[in-house]
């Protein structure tokens, strides 16, 4: 008994944002990916999506690079095959050395395969036990706009709102416009953007009044963030520099963080970032669930992995029209009193719509 792989197919998008996406890294203007769909001998569909940029500024893999791998590597190591567990996804990969983000995409849409087929939501199947999930935002490091992005969040009743910040940030600002919202979560995300010689900058961020700060350093500064850990009551957390399970044991190891954000798509898909879960429980380490700039399809798999019931710090969950004029799921995704009820139908929860891949 299991499901056999009977078709792997992907489809690229392209679509503008509503408005451009400033980091420290990069300003976002328009998204691509790549959606998944794994269809079983029954005919049941599983969907995933690809998470990588267009170009390397966020990690070495590409959309590109993906669409490669994918078709040409990893598709055959399924196609055809029996599993009796999506877990079997991440063995059959075991040849290919990382390429994290085209193996997450396919291994994504197998999972939402297997749950449609125990006719369960993803959510359940995982072990899930949220189900409203919080929501949370993110403010780009536009400071001519800063404070009336913040009171729009905060008209939507979203519970966190992450501000991505730089040693240039203006802290008074910031500190002024935070004061204002006791009630909500305020993460600061610096994308990697200090060094040690801005180091004394971060600390100014220590009063502001921020819940954590998301990676301040590059993403091979582990002395730094240790370093920040040991002098700021603020709590560290790890973002880019947590790329697999044996990063969160030397993150753990050094004492660089309390805190990571989880991203399947830079882990590898489900099977990785269930083990990573699994290490930080045990560890006492807080878990949030990270957004890529994605789609509908990507969320769905977030919100799912948002269910678990020690991941208790609010993500990065908006509703679909915040990036996007049209998502490529039905329904769209929409916040309703700061949360996000989880889909009570089998797998992701939503029908995708490949024709709305247009820009």
């Amino acid at each position: 008994m299991g499901v056999t792989i009977w078709e792997i197919s992907f489809q690229r998008i392209h679509k503008k944002l509503k408005k451009p996406f400033v980091t420290s890294l990069q300003t976002v203007n328009e998204r691509e990916a790549i959606i998944v769909t794994v269809v079983s001998d029954s005919g049941l569909e599983g969907f995933g999506e690809c998470v990588a940029f267009s170009t390397p500024w966020y990690t070495e893999e590409t959309v590109e690079s993906c669409a490669f791998v994918m078709e040409r590597v990893l598709k055959p190591l399924l196609l055809d095959k029996t599993l009796s567990s999506p877990h079997e996804v991440a063995t059959a990969f075991t040849p290919v050395k990382g390429n994290n983000m085209a193996k997450a995409a396919i291994e994504m849409a197998v999972w939402d395969l297997f749950a449609k087929y125990e006719k369960v939501p993803l959510w359940q199947y995982i072990g899930g036990i949220h189900k409203d999930i919080p929501a949370g935002v993110v403010v780009a490091a536009n400071h001519d706009r800063l404070v009336d992005d913040i009171n729009l969040a905060a008209s939507k009743d979203y519970s966190r709102i992450k501000i991505k910040i730089t040693p240039e940030s203006d802290v008074a600002l910031l500190k002024g416009a935070i004061s204002r919202y006791p009630d909500i979560l305020f993460f600061a995300d610096a994308n990697g953007g200090f060094n040690k010689d801005s180091f004394d900058q971060l600390i100014l961020f220590d009063d502001i009044g921020f819940r954590l700060i998301e990676q301040p350093f590059g993403e091979q500064e582990w002395d730094l963030h240790t370093q920040a850990k040991k002098q700021m009551k603020t709590p560290i957390c790890l973002d880019e520099s947590i790329k697999s399970f044996h990063d969160v044991e030397r993150m753990i190891g050094m004492q660089a963080a309390d805190i990571i954000v989880l991203k399947m798509g830079r882990f590898g898909g489900w099977h990785e970032t269930l083990k990573i879960v699994e290490l930080c429980r045990s560890n006492g380490i807080g878990m949030w669930v990270g957004g890529m700039i994605e789609f509908g399809v990507s969320k769905a798999h977030n919100l799912a992995l948002a269910s678990l019931p020690d991941i208790v710090l609010p993500g990065d969950f908006s509703d679909s029209r915040h990036f996007w004029e049209q998502d490529l799921i039905v329904p769209e995704i929409e916040v309703v009193g700061g949360k996000i009820e989880l889909q009570q139908q089998a797998g992701i929860g939503y029908g995708v719509d490949l024709n709305k891949a247009d820009l």
